[in-house]
C-alpha cells in the first residue's frame, strides 16, 4: 500500500476578530477558516488546491509549513508529525506564499537566497552553487544583484519561487505562484514546475485558475469555505458532471435575464462569471445544449439582451466548481459570506 508523504487529519483553524460596534465597543467574531479538512497527498504527485480567494487554500498551506497552528486536528509532513518535530517538517519542505513579505527588501535578490540558504544550513560552498543554478534556471541574472525594493511584483514573485527551492527539499508549497506574472512568465514557472516534479518532487499547489490545475495537477482538490468539496483528478471531476452541458455567453445582459434563464426547465444553474465595461460573461449548466440553445435565446432577447457570443464547450473544473457551489471561482468566498451574514440569505 502506498504511504502518503503528506497526511492531514481533521484539521480545522478558527480566528477570533473583533468587530468594532461603537467607538469604545466591539463584539467578537468567529471565523472558520478550514472545518475538519482530511487529505492525502502521495509521493511524487503535483496536487492542487483550487477555490476562490477567500476559501481557505493560503490557511490550509500557512498551517502544513508551521506557520500557523491548527486550532484542532493534525498532519504528518514526509512523516515527522507536525506539531511535534516541527523542525524536521521545515526541513522537509520549500515554501513560496502568496504576496511578497517572504523577502527582505533592502537586500539584494543574491543575499536573499545566500540568507535564507544559511537559514536552511546549506554548506557556504554549496549554497553558492545552487544560487548560481537557480539565476539560470529562473532567468535571473539582470536583477539579482539589485536590491529587492527596486523589483516588479512579478520579479519579486520569481524570487520567492527560487527560495523555495534553495534547499533542495523534496516537497515544495507554492501559494498562488504565478498571481502577479505576465502570462509569459507564468507559462515559464508552470514549466519548471513539471520539470522539478518529473525531478522527484511532490508539489502542492494552490490556485484559483482552473487552467492552471487542470494543466498540472495529477489530482485535484476543490476547497469552499474551508472544507473540500470535491476531490480527484480533473478529468474524474469532469467526468462528475458530465451528464450536463455548459453554455457560454457574453454580451449586455441585464440582471433579471440571469434569473428567468434559471426558471427554465432543463437549466441546472445559470451564473455571471465576470463582469465590466458593460459587458457580463454568463455560464450555463444545462442538460441537453442543442435543445436549450433556442430557449435561451428566445428569453435573452425577450429581456433586451444583446449577445455577442454563444457557444457550448467542454466541462471545465470551474464548471465543477459552479455545479457545487452554484457560484463562479472569480467570486470571493470572504464576500459571500460577509453578505450572508449581512442579509442572512445566500447571495445567489
Amino acid at each position: 500500500m502506498i504511504q502518503p508523504i503528506i497526511k492531514i487529519e481533521n484539521i480545522s483553524k478558527t480566528f477570533i476578530s473583533k468587530e468594532r460596534k461603537k467607538l469604545f465597543r466591539a463584539k467578537k467574531r468567529k471565523i472558520e477558516a478550514l472545518k475538519n479538512v482530511d487529505l492525502e497527498i502521495y509521493d511524487g504527485e503535483i496536487f492542487g488546491l483550487l477555490g476562490p480567494n477567500g476559501a481557505g487554500k493560503t490557511t490550509l498551506i500557512k498551517c502544513l509549513t508551521t506557520l500557523l497552528l491548527p486550532s484542532s486536528g493534525t498532519a504528518w509532513i514526509n512523516g515527522y508529525n507536525l506539531q511535534k518535530h516541527e523542525n524536521l517538517v521545515r526541513a522537509s519542505i520549500g515554501c513560496m506564499l502568496m504576496g511578497e513579505r517572504g523577502l527582505y527588501w533592502k537586500l539584494t535578490g543574491r543575499e536573499n537566497l545566500d540568507y535564507f540558504g544559511a537559514l536552511y544550513h546549506v554548506p557556504k560552498k554549496i549554497r553558492r552553487k545552487k544560487i548560481e543554478e537557480l539565476i539560470e534556471l529562473l532567468k535571473l541574472r539582470d536583477f539579482i544583484d539589485r536590491t529587492v525594493e527596486t523589483y516588479s511584483s512579478g520579479q519579486k514573485m520569481i524570487l520567492a519561487f527560487a527560495k523555495s527551492l534553495i534547499n533542495e527539499a523534496p516537497i515544495l508549497f507554492l501559494d498562488e505562484p504565478t498571481v502577479t506574472m505576465d502570462v509569459h512568465a507564468a507559462r515559464e514557472l508552470r514549466s519548471i514546475v513539471k520539470g522539478l516534479n518529473e525531478n522527484g518532487h511532490t508539489i502542492v499547489y494552490t490556485t484559483h485558475l482552473m487552467h492552471e490545475a487542470d494543466e498540472l495537477c495529477d489530482r485535484v482538490a476543490i476547497i469552499d469555505k474551508g472544507e473540500i468539496i470535491a476531490l480527484g483528478t480533473p478529468a474524474e471531476l469532469k467526468s462528475s458532471i458530465e451528464h450536463e452541458d455548459v453554455v457560454n455567453v457574453e454580451g449586455t445582459i441585464p440582471p433579471n435575464v440571469v434569473d428567468n434563464i434559471r426558471a427554465l426547465p432543463g437549466i441546472r444553474e445559470a451564473i455571471v462569471k465576470s463582469e465590466g465595461n458593460g459587458k457580463t460573461k454568463l455560464g450555463i449548466l444545462c442538460e441537453n445544449s442543442r435543445m436549450m440553445l433556442p430557449k435561451i435565446i428566445e428569453v435573452m432577447t425577450a429581456n433586451n439582451a444583446q449577445i455577442e457570443y454563444i457557444n457550448p464547450q467542454d466541462i471545465t473544473l470551474e464548471d465543477v466548481f459552479i455545479a457545487k457551489t452554484g457560484r463562479a471561482l472569480s467570486i470571493d468566498t470572504r464576500e459571500v459570506v460577509k453578505k450572508r451574514k449581512i442579509g442572512g440569505q445566500s447571495s445567489r
